[in-house]
């Protein structure tokens, strides 16, 4: 979640846009493709993944064959990432200056964000 969100921000996501990333399917800042490709990685980092034809035929609707491949790789090796840095233990480095706040928005602490590096 760490580097995620610097790397969000320095792409010029706003600190609101990146607190709402855990409400995002209720959230008026994110657009019908971004919440489909959010929905999407939600799925396919689940054990086992859960990306239904009708989520895949949502994602088709805004996105090119070569995005979705692209996208589907970067969901892949973030949900490894994530997997990894767990299991070693590995915690935030303050990349993002407000992490604890979007943390503490969601209800979880500093060394819960190892789940979602």
């Amino acid at each position: 979640m760490d580097t995620n969100a610097s790397g969000a921000s320095k792409a010029g996501a706003s600190h609101e846009k990146i607190m709402a990333t855990f409400c995002f399917r209720e959230s008026g800042l994110f657009t019908p493709a971004e919440k489909v490709a959010l929905e999407v990685a939600e799925a396919m980092t689940q054990t086992p993944p859960r990306v239904t034809d009708v989520l895949f035929q949502q994602l088709q609707e805004h996105y090119a064959e070569a995005q979705i491949v692209e996208m589907a790789a970067v969901i892949a090796l973030e949900n490894f990432r994530s997997r990894f840095n767990r299991c070693l233990g590995v915690q935030a480095h303050g990349f993002y200056h407000g992490l604890k706040e979007v943390l503490e928005a969601a209800g979880l602490s500093m060394r819960e964000s190892v789940q979602l590096s």
